[in-house]
This record gives structure tokens, sequence and C-alpha cells, in this order.
């Protein structure tokens, strides 16, 4: 049976039926709403405003993809073709053109239906019997404070081509096969010489609003600097080691990094081995959505290749993931996995070469047109992970992190802490920069590096928070109370296991386990996720509360028992 609506009064009964009346003979004051088709074509009852509407449209949907979006040209809203002629689409598109221009935006077509030349989609859709096509429609960032990013954790085995795969993107050459693509990434001369990296590497990719990739001029490698102020969106990988010897330092590039999606490299000729399986479950366990790139093809056998791809099919399929494999090859499926890739329960897979640069371009824009992901709250006080420290002669100790919530600008006054005692110090930002450019703000969501003025670099550390000063001094605590399931992760400070609402924990269980740091009191809040590790055991949890009162244990029974 329905749900009854609200009650209406004899009143409101009357003024609806009136208004319904006069809608029914056209008398009625409110405008009707106007079909994209008529606004595409320039026809229908609103032709001079036509142009307006049709601009007001497009810039909804690039304010909800945080300044772009995918636009349907001759396509309706349920998916079915508009069933335009050639002559129809070339007017649509000449349309939305326009109408981006007044934003101001760019356009970019992506593909095409029954149109031809070289964006016609090579897949027969038996849906789209009409000439139509698909638009990347992108605003150029105004000041750098205003630049769309997208943080992408790189990870995957020893020797599975992450840094070459990264090199090969964002500089625009081909590998020679012996990883000459991947030497502008390692930051060791250990590194260099191995090819193996060891630390936490980072490198950005930058897009203009026209959707062509901001890469290195003719003769000359281009700063950060340089692909900042050229690109309106920019998206910056974690290099992260691939070695078992290197996992902490990958977990704590993982988290501190606050992915907004993880890139998993596999090797064709090896497929999913070793630490693989770790760095997959690690980012399953954060619900940070997954892509994964098939490397090496190559010089992979057509049965060993086919041999990973099954793997990868039973894996994911698998219910520790849960997860939908698609096998992505041409630009259609490019298109639509990438607009729908939010949902956490697809997993698009490329098959790639470096050298050859086979499907290089699907992975491309792909990258491209990747939509924005996660929630910020910019009204709330201002919190910021420190992931890394720096020394910068003639500025001072720098910090630099992703700003969990809230806005900071030059000049304001912070606390950075806790130290060993659990106190923060007082202290300002002098300056503050996004990819080496200086800026005035950093927004909730963004990443940045802070100058901070009076504070040594041995004060501070990584894990450490800087918070907005308020009234009320903020509270560290040593222990807290965590929703742990056994299933994946690491730690980066040693905890102690001080209560747990049961006797013990079998693979798949949850429990509520009180936790003790071992060495110094920490910034937590409830919601915080927790992974920690114990030689092969390894669980996952959620900060339910900070602080523990032993005198209200989590299982009072045991207690009694144990004090019998």
């Amino acid at each position: 049976m329905a749900p009854a609506g609200p009650k209406l009064t004899p009143e409101e009964r009357r003024r609806g039926e009136i208004l319904e009346i006069l809608d029914q003979l056209g008398l009625s004051d409110t405008p009707k709403p106007t079909r994209l088709k008529d606004l595409l074509l320039n026809t229908g009852d609103q032709q001079e405003d036509s142009l307006q509407i049709l601009g007001s449209i497009i810039q909804t949907r690039i304010d909800e993809g945080h300044g772009e979006a995918i636009f349907d040209v001759g396509i309706e809203d349920g998916g079915e073709s508009m069933g335009f002629d050639l002559t129809q689409w070339e007017t649509a598109l000449q349309r939305v053109q326009e109408a981006a221009g007044t934003l101001p935006a760019h356009c970019r077509i992506l593909v095409t239906y029954n149109v031809g030349g070289p964006e016609e989609s090579q897949v027969r859709n038996d849906r789209m019997k009409g000439s139509c096509g698909k638009l990347l429609i992108r605003q150029p960032a105004e000041t750098v404070e205003e630049m769309a990013e997208l943080r992408i954790a790189v990870v995957g085995n020893v020797d599975a081509g992450k840094s070459t795969m990264l090199g090969v993107l964002v500089k625009g050459n081909l590998d020679d096969g012996r990883g000459k693509a991947r030497v502008n990434l390692f930051r060791h001369k250990h590194e260099i010489e191995s090819g193996r990296t060891s630390s936490v590497g980072m490198e950005i990719m930058g897009f203009d609003s026209r959707g062509e990739i901001v890469t290195s001029a003719q003769g000359r490698k281009l700063s950060w600097e340089e692909i900042g102020k050229r690109s309106a969106k920019v998206i910056s990988f974690s290099d992260l080691a691939g070695h078992e010897r290197y996992l902490r330092t990958t977990v704590f590039g993982m988290l501190s990094s606050s992915p907004n999606y993880c890139l998993l490299m596999v090797a064709a000729n090896n497929g999913l081995i070793g630490m693989s399986k770790e760095h997959l479950g690690i980012a399953l366990a954060l619900n940070v959505p997954v892509m994964i790139i098939v490397t090496k093809i190559d010089i992979c056998p057509p049965q060993i290749l086919q041999e990973t791809l099954s793997q990868l099919n039973k894996i994911l399929k698998s219910p520790g993931a849960r997860k939908i494999p698609i096998f992505v090859k041409d630009m259609d499926q490019t298109i639509n996995t990438a607009t729908q890739f939010v949902s956490q329960r697809i997993c698009p897979i490329f098959q790639v070469s470096n050298v050859t640069g086979e499907n290089l371009e699907l992975v491309r824009t792909f990258l491209n047109i990747l939509p924005h992901r996660g929630h910020y709250n910019a009204d709330a006080p201002f919190e910021l992970l420190i992931n890394d420290t720096f020394s910068v002669p003639h500025v001072g100790t720098v910090v630099s992190g992703v700003a969990k919530s809230g806005v900071i600008h030059a000049g304001d006054t912070v606390l950075v802490g806790p130290d060993s005692l659990g106190q923060f110090t007082t202290t300002t930002i002098k300056s503050i920069e996004r990819k080496r450019i200086s800026v005035n703000a950093c927004f909730a969501g963004q990443s940045g590096s802070f100058a901070l003025k009076r504070v040594r670099r041995k004060e501070v550390r990584k894990g450490m928070v800087v918070l907005k000063k308020l009234d009320q001094p903020p509270k560290v605590y040593r222990e807290f109370v965590a929703e742990a399931m056994l299933h994946v992760g690491a730690v980066s400070q040693t905890c102690s296991v001080i209560d747990i609402d049961r006797p013990f924990i079998r693979t798949g269980d949850r429990a509520l386990v009180a936790f003790r740091f071992v060495q110094r009191p920490e910034f937590l809040a409830p919601g915080d996720r927790v992974l920690f590790r114990e030689g092969k055991t390894k669980g996952l949890g959620i900060v339910k509360s900070v602080g523990y009162d032993p005198n209200n244990p989590l299982n009072p029974e045991a207690k009694e028992a144990n004090t019998n």
C-alpha cells in the first residue's frame, strides 16, 4: 500500500485545482520546461533565451562535476537517441560550443556515433540510431586554488612496472624496454641503480581545459609550476614501493595521501603475486575504488596473459572483494567505465604496453575524464594530517599534507602537535604552496605545503596535525576503542591491546577492541580508519570512541572471571 501523502487544507486543494486548469488552458504563469532537443536545435517556444537556458544547464552540470561534465549531444537522459541527422548534429554541436563559450568553458569531442571522423566509435550500438556523441566540457581554473585535483596511489608487486608506467604517462615518451622512462621518478641514487622504488615518489599529470595533456615541451622538461599554471585538472600520483621490505612505507603512503583512487599494476607475465594481493586488500579495506593496469603485454605469451586475466577475474569476484571486473578495450567502454567508477562496485582493467604504446591512449582518456570523488567539509575547523616534513633554505620548516576539513589562509595562527608530552605548539602559516605554486589559501580536500614560523624541523614529524587555533585546546589520547575486523592492514605506531569485548576473534569476526599507543599520544577522532598488523595477523577498524575508562571494561564478565 502506498504511503499517504501530506494532508491538504480545502483552500490548498482548491488553489491546486485552479492552477491545474490554468496550466491546461495555457494561462499559467509557470513557464513550461523546454525540452533539451529544442534547446540544441533552437526550436520551440523560447528561441530567444534558448542559448542562455542551455548555458545554465551546462553550468549546473559543471558545478556538480567540480569543474567538468560529460555532456551527451543527440542522446536523451534515458540513453535513447534523439534521431538527429548529420546536419542537426552539427547544429546541436555548434549550439553547445556557443553556450559553453559564454560560461566560459571548452568542449572536446570524446566519441561520436554515425557522424564519421577520428572520434567515431568502432563499436556498433543499436540504441544510437541517429547522429550523436559525448563531449567533455571543462572550465579553465582562474587561480591555482580552483584547480581540480585527483590523488591516485599507484601500487603493485616489485617489478610490475609502476614507475615505468608513470614515466610514460606523465612524460609522453615510450619506454625502451630497459626502464629508461622510470628514471625521472626516482628520488635516491640506490633506486636508480637497482631500478626499485624504496620511498614514496610523487609525480603530477596535468590536463588543460580543452582536455589536452600538459606534457613536456620539445627538448625540455616542464616543471611542476608550469604544469600547474597551464592545467585545469591535475592528477597527483603517489608511486609507492612494491617490495615486501618497504610495506610499512607503502601503507603509510596509502593512508597519509588520502587517495581518491588506487591504481594497481600487475605484470602480465607474473600475475597477481606477492605484495600485489596485500596492496589490493589494503585498498579494499580503505574503500578506495581500484583500477588495474596489466603491463608488459608485448613480451607476454598469449596463454600466460589469459591465465593472468582469469586470475584477476576470479580474485575480484571473490567474497572478499565483490568487484565487477570490466576489461576495457575501446573508447566506449573507457568513457562509460570512467563515469560510473565512483560506484566502487566496478573495477576497470586495462592491458597496456609501455614499449609499443598499445592502449595507452585509453588510459590517458580514462584519467582525463575521471570524476572527482570524496566529501570534505569546508565549514568545519581546519585540520591537516602531516605526511612529510622538510627544511627549506631561506624558508625554514615546511610540512605537507592533505586538508581533512576547513580552510586555511597564509598568515593564520595554527597549532602543531602533539609532541611526546601531548602538547601543541602555536605558530603562524608563513606561506602556502600547491604543486610548488604559491597560493593564498588551502581548502578541504586539497593537498599543500605550509611554511611554519619559528618551528624547528626536529619539532615536527609525520603523523602530527595542524589545527586552527580555537578557544578550547585540542585533546589527545593514548587509548581509543575501535570496532576491529580481522582482514588487512598495517600500523605507523606500536599499540598494545588493553581490552576486548570477547575471548578471541576468528578471521572475518568483528569485535570492539581498546588500544593504547606505546610511544606517545595522538590526535584522533571517531570515524578515523585504523589498520594494524601483528606478524601474519592483520586487521582494520574504525575508531568508535577516544579515551578508555578501565572502570567500564568492554567485557565485564571476563574481567570478573580474571579477578576471581
